[in-house]
């Protein structure tokens, strides 16, 4: 189940889905919270910040965006 946070001023915040149609809550701003991208030196598939933070690599891609969105879904 998608989290969604309503901040005092009214702004909701939250990971982006498709799961409920956020349009519905007003105009969208989106914004990239992370990459993930692969390393061909490693052969592993790595999760980064936008300040070049590196925060986890895996072997998997699936694996590396499963901790991509916990990591985000724990600090709503």
């Amino acid at each position: 189940m998608p989290k969604l946070l309503v901040t005092p001023d009214g702004t909701i915040k939250g990971l982006y889905t498709e799961c409920i149609d956020l349009s519905k809550l007003g105009k969208l701003r989106v914004t990239r919270a992370s990459h993930v991208e692969f390393d061909s030196g490693s052969q592993e598939w790595v999760v980064t910040l936008p300040d070049g933070k590196e925060i986890y690599r895996n072997k998997s891609r699936e694996k590396a965006l499963l901790f991509e969105r916990d990591y985000f879904e724990s600090r709503l």
